[in-house]
């Protein structure tokens, strides 16, 4: 019961007239019941669980590419293959989900390199990045590789010249001044040329238009090795597709570690499709709070190699983006026997 004190009341009284002690207690009352509603806020959720991470993750969209770069830290690259007239709004997606690190190519047979460019510089413009928060890679395609109603460059200019119109041409298509990286789309018939080629992306980078360099699609240890020992500039990159007929690339994987080059995986989960459909991987990705997709990526990633990841969702942009934050918070996504287990299960040479 409410008390008031006849001094309280005299007061009232004297302001309020003979209702003065009613307006006080209806004020007490009023008081005490907002009080007694006052509750605290609830728990927010945590995003990082709901799209399948722990606590305390790295948040990945705060971070540049270079900063991750210098942090050590295995890292998803997004891919604009077969993306056709969805490539920038893609790329803006995946920009603006987190993905820091784009790969294209100067092959409209496969890639909207252009499209690219639109895609990155709007999703920096509206995030408030600088081109520098970005890395952009993209590869050099011999004509073999082009289609010939659409070759970026002159089909009858010697083999340097092509090389040098194509990165005029992606530099503009990119709306950029320099590449991160420029990857040799495959090996050349002729090892002479292969070197040829080499030897004017080491003058790109001299220039610096190019930062690092890199090749794809080989597959052949020994020619990869030829051409590191060559290369005034070593390789950087070796992009490859991750798939059981190259025995998983083990030497070339293994030759790559010893060496400090980067290996970029493509293919990782199209591959795979089979091993990642089995109750075991399904099991573990349960345990670990992923989809068996996500937990592929993880595997890739904690044998340090960098996937490529061209998915189209949204969706599962977000849920990449989260494995990469968890790897990054410094989660130990899985253990040296459960690694020992999806390579097992994937067929890999090195783990039977």
């Amino acid at each position: 019961m409410v008390q008031v004190s006849r001094r309280s009341s005299r007061t009232f009284r004297s302001v309020f007239g003979p209702w003065g002690p009613l307006f006080l207690i209806v004020g007490i009352l009023l008081v005490s019941l907002s009080l007694l509603s006052v509750k605290s806020p609830p728990p927010q959720k945590d995003e990082s669980v709901l799209r399948g991470g722990g606590g305390g993750s790295t948040t990945v969209s705060a971070m540049s590419a270079s900063r991750i770069l210098r942090s050590g830290k295995p890292y998803l690259v997004y891919g604009t293959a077969w993306k056709k007239e969805e490539t920038a709004r893609l790329v803006s997606e995946a920009i603006e989900s987190g993905f820091r690190f784009i790969d294209t190519a100067c092959q409209p047979k496969h890639y909207e390199e252009a499209l690219v460019g639109e895609g990155w510089s709007a999703a920096a413009k509206k995030l408030g990045l600088e081109r520098s928060d970005l890395y952009i890679q993209t590869k050099f395609t011999a004509p073999g590789g082009q289609d010939p109603a659409r070759l970026p460059y002159d089909e009858k200019a010697p083999l340097e010249d092509q090389v040098r119109q194509s990165l005029v041409k992606s530099l503009s298509n990119l709306k950029t001044d320099y590449l991160d990286a420029l990857v040799m789309h495959s090996p050349m018939r002729k090892m002479s040329d292969t070197e040829k080629v080499w030897k004017l992306f080491e003058s790109f980078v001299d220039e610096g238009k190019v930062l690092k360099l890199g090749i794809s699609n080989c597959y052949d240890v020994d020619k990869f090795k030829t051409l590191y020992e060559s290369a005034r500039i070593k390789p950087s990159i070796l992009q490859n597709r991750f798939y059981s007929d190259s025995n998983f690339d083990d030497s070339l994987r293994r030759f790559c570690k010893e060496n400090n080059i980067v290996y970029q995986s493509f293919w990782t989960l199209t591959a795979s499709r089979r091993a990642l459909a089995s109750p075991e991987i399904k099991q573990l990705a349960s345990k670990k709070n992923l989809t068996p997709q996500t937990l592929m990526y993880a595997f890739m990633m904690s044998l340090s190699h960098t996937p490529l990841d061209g998915t189209t969702s949204k969706i599962h942009m977000m849920e990449d983006v989260a494995i990469m934050e968890r790897i990054m918070g410094g989660e130990e996504i899985l253990s040296e026997d459960e690694i020992t287990l999806m390579g097992r299960i994937l067929g890999m040479p090195d783990y039977q």
